[in-house]
């Protein structure tokens, strides 16, 4: 059994290797991936259209006009600029939020199986070493405000469309099944040319010398018999078949009811932890006018 990426032939000799979902560890990505030169070349402008073409020029993506996933990153990162334009971040903020937002995306994509919790978990620390001063592990850069406003953003806007970018970014799983019959007898081999030609051609059979070699009773009888065992051979194969194919179907259906459980389970969890944040969010602001009122 083995499990190839779309791109692979079947016939290919050494597979596509899969990463399986996996953790990482979170580090401080100040820079990473924008500089300062970058930040005042994206302020410059406040066309959107101009921010794309800087964007594009910045991580070699030109082509975001033509090819879809490209024009799909492309709008990921804009709309992170974006949002923290709209927040007033400085500098080293947004450079340091485009490239939270830039790894956790990639880890998302570095496998095509689900792994929808080991990613929050990495944007989550993330998140903390830029909140927490505690060098050099983390550093204050994010307020409590700050961080909340970035999560729910996030959550909301990436991990609500997880799905569409994992389909967009990840190759097709395809299972190639390679078996062999214990038990089965080998195919009986296939008789060598030695001067015995076919009754359609007319030929005399030739032996030592170019004299015609005599056949004895005996012969043309295995000869007439064999043709009658391939048909008793044939049906045992088929029947064989058959049951290899009930069987394989039976498997992918449960091998099917099992990945759509998963999903789903993987769905499930991930509403409730919306839930959560949003409820959170709901009693902070009710607090808030309650102490308003008693003022």
């Amino acid at each position: 059994m083995v499990l190839t990426g779309e791109d692979t032939t079947p016939y290919a000799q050494e597979p596509t290797k899969l990463i399986q979902p996996r953790s990482h560890t979170a580090k401080i990505c100040i820079w990473a991936d924008l500089s300062v030169d970058d930040i005042d070349r994206l302020n410059e402008s406040q066309n959107a259209d101009h921010i794309k073409k800087v964007l594009a020029e910045i991580f070699h993506l030109e082509d975001y006009q033509q090819d879809l996933k490209t024009g799909v990153l492309i709008d990921l990162y804009y709309y992170t600029v974006q949002f923290a334009r709209d927040h007033s971040f400085n500098k080293e903020q947004t450079s340091t939020l485009f490239s939270i937002v830039k790894k956790t995306h990639e880890v998302c994509i570095e496998t095509p199986f689900g792994n929808v919790d080991q990613t929050f978990a990495y944007f989550k620390e993330l998140m903390l070493c830029h909140a927490v001063n505690r060098p050099p592990h983390s550093i204050e850069l994010f307020s409590a405000d700050e961080v909340k406003s970035i999560t729910e953003y996030v959550i909301n806007t990436y991990f609500r469309h997880f799905k569409m970018y994992k389909y967009a970014f990840t190759p097709l799983v395809r299972l190639d099944l390679s078996m062999n019959y214990i038990g089965m007898p080998d195919p009986p081999p296939e008789p060598e040319e030695s001067g015995v030609v076919s009754p359609e051609s007319g030929a005399p059979e030739e032996g030592v010398g170019g004299h015609e070699t005599p056949t004895s009773e005996r012969e043309k009888s295995d000869l007439m018999e064999e043709p009658e065992a391939k048909p008793e051979e044939s049906a045992a194969k088929k029947e064989l078949r058959s049951m290899i194919k009930n069987y394989l179907a039976e498997e992918m259906k449960k091998m099917k009811m099992s990945v759509e459980d998963q999903l789903k389970t993987t769905e499930d969890v991930l509403i409730k932890k919306l839930e959560v944040v949003e409820g959170a969010t709901a009693k902070k602001g009710g607090k808030g006018s309650a102490k308003g009122k008693r003022k």
